[in-house]
């Protein structure tokens, strides 16, 4: 676990969690500088190895959910969060984030869908935003390391 990475984490998902609930939209101008940052802060507190544990881990955020946005509909911005949550935790515990992610986005969409069945629209499409998923993912996975 990345202690120096938690608080800047916190503050971007609870952010990320509003607007995405809000607006069903995670603004560029939250993610780019997060992200940003989440790869020149390892590089500077670890040299070539901290750069590249940032680069592994933006690279696999990227590539998972970048696969998830082109085949399940997932939009963009979760996509960018991901992976900037990468460039700051590194690949292990974003490994680990993204499993509690996709455990926590299933156990709410099955809530979304109990309660449409009780409003009788249970079968109707809808969008889920994915941030609040990626919070609780993330953030239990800081403290299962």
């Amino acid at each position: 676990m990345h202690s120096f990475a938690w608080w800047p984490t916190l503050v971007v998902l609870a952010v990320a969690t509003f607007t995405d609930l809000r607006s069903r939209r995670i603004p560029n101008w939250l993610v780019v500088p997060f992200m940003l940052a989440g790869l020149v802060v390892p590089a500077w507190l670890f040299g070539w190895h901290g750069f590249g544990q940032s680069m592994e881990g933006f690279g696999l955020g990227a590539l998972v959910f970048g696969i998830l946005s082109w085949v399940a509909g997932m939009g963009m911005g979760d996509v960018k969060l991901v992976a900037a949550i990468g460039a700051w935790v590194g690949p292990q515990q974003l490994l680990l984030a993204m499993v509690l992610t996709a455990m926590t986005g299933g156990l709410i969409a099955l809530a979304v869908a109990i309660v449409g069945s009780f409003r009788g629209d249970a079968w109707k499409s809808r969008k889920i935003p994915y941030a609040p998923a990626i919070a609780i993912g993330t953030l239990i996975s800081f403290f299962s390391r």
